[in-house]
């Protein structure tokens, strides 16, 4: 018994780490080679949807994890008040992996639907500031919003799938012990 505990958080730990590299990668994309791949002048958001695609693969807990670390990355990259992403992508981790757990489908559209919400709520998060403290209008707000979120679930396909390989691979190294 105690060899299978063993070997149980081996292979979260495992997991965890697969999943903290995939975070880093896509942080440093994110930061060092998108600002260059403008569109309308805006830069994809993807540390989200690779915690939403966590979340949906592995749950509630991992979700979770994913959210705190792609939240802190995002509150480092972006000028936001602090701990705005960090809260807000650790709630949605939550409630994502508490969703697939229970109730939702653990397959490409509900994580592409997913995204499109957690991507959505974190548009609101980056204009809430500019929309109640600066009163900014709205209307051109809501119409950046909308395209960030557009041109980062372009992003969401290939970053499922590399969620999935992590799972995947995961999952073999825990049949094969």
């Amino acid at each position: 018994m105690k060899r299978l505990t063993l070997h149980m958080r081996w292979t979260s730990a495992l997991s965890m780490i697969y999943h903290a590299l995939l975070l880093m990668i896509v942080y440093l994309l994110q930061g060092m080679i998108f600002p260059y791949i403008k569109f309308y002048g805006l830069v994809p958001l993807l540390l989200p949807i690779v915690s939403t695609g966590v979340a949906i693969n592995q749950g509630r807990i991992a979700g979770g994890v994913a959210g705190i670390f792609a939240g802190i990355l995002c509150d480092m990259t972006f000028n936001e008040p602090a701990g705005v992403f960090t809260v807000l992508l650790t709630l949605t981790g939550l409630f994502v992996g508490l969703l697939a757990d229970t109730v939702m489908a653990r397959g490409i559209v509900t994580y592409f639907i997913s995204c499109a919400l957690v991507l959505a709520i974190s548009a609101f998060a980056q204009m809430f500031p500019l929309l109640f403290f600066e009163n900014t209008p709205s209307a051109p707000l809501i119409t950046m919003a909308t395209r960030q979120t557009f041109y980062s679930l372009v992003y969401a396909f290939p970053i499922w799938f590399f969620v999935r390989a992590l799972e995947r691979r995961t999952q073999r190294v825990q049949y094969r012990s």
